[in-house]
């Protein structure tokens, strides 16, 4: 594998020991790096080597932080651009590839462990049930960031998949309401997970129309994801076929 002039790396949820043992690895290697200070946890920078540039781009513009990259780059110097969960979710990172190809910068991604599995792992859910749901939809609140008309929460709620919203904290009554216009029952399991694995980490399982009144009683008001679904409620689901006796294949043959 070609050295990288600049790694993008997935920070994980929260928890220190959730980071990959290959962004680990990148960090430790780092000659610079930008982390984003109002959400990955400082432990990660842990992993980094003695005398390792460090910059919290929380205090940084996307020039500021490309300006790093570049200064960096010409100094035949390794960064990584540590970003929290996985990169490729709400991360920003494309505009930043496409700044550094135009600077013709080296780069490469590394996957981390989004919120949404790491919320599955604190709260032993399986989003995925049988009979109640077979899908995941990861997606947003319009806020300062728009969200594209097809894309509108009731449409999504149209399917009564299982759902892992992020970014929406602060928005829950609108939430719920569309949710519900959507197609969600009322009473449909809910849960907020905040600070999902992080040392702090509370989470509350609720109802589709009681998500803002919870998150109030709890004063949960940012860093929260919320879940939604019937799967949230971990009940009449259907047992898996692939390990059921009456069932074949490739590997096992039918018992009855």
């Amino acid at each position: 594998m070609d050295k990288k002039q600049v790694y993008f790396v997935g920070a994980g949820p929260g928890a220190a020991d959730l980071i990959t043992v290959r962004g680990a690895k990148l960090i430790a290697d780092a000659d610079v790096i930008i982390y984003a200070g109002s959400l990955v946890n400082p432990e990660l920078l842990n992993y980094a080597r003695e005398g390792a540039e460090i910059h919290n781009s929380a205090y940084m513009t996307l020039g500021e932080v490309l300006d790093v990259m570049k200064s960096a780059a010409a100094d035949n110097k390794t960064v990584v651009r540590l970003h929290t969960g996985d990169p490729s979710l709400y991360g920003a990172v494309r505009e930043q590839m496409d700044a550094l190809d135009e600077l013709r910068i080296t780069y490469e991604s590394c996957p981390g462990v989004s919120a949404a599995f790491g919320a599955a792992a604190s709260m032993d859910l399986e989003y995925t049930l049988p009979g109640l749901s077979q899908s995941l939809v990861i997606t947003r609140m319009a806020g300062r960031t728009a969200v594209p008309e097809k894309e509108s929460i009731e449409s999504w709620a149209a399917h009564d998949a299982t759902m892992a919203i992020y970014l929406s904290t602060g928005m829950l009554e609108e939430l719920s309401r569309k949710l519900i216009a959507g197609g969600y029952k009322e009473d449909t399991p809910a849960a907020i997970i905040y600070k999902a694995t992080w040392p702090d980490e509370e989470y509350y399982y609720c109802k589709v129309a009681d998500l803002a009144a919870v998150a109030a009683e709890h004063g949960i008001t940012k860093t929260a994801l919320i879940l939604v679904g019937d799967a949230i409620g971990r009940s009449g689901y259907e047992k898996s076929k692939l390990y059921d006796e009456t069932f074949s294949t490739e590997f096992r043959k039918a018992k009855r």
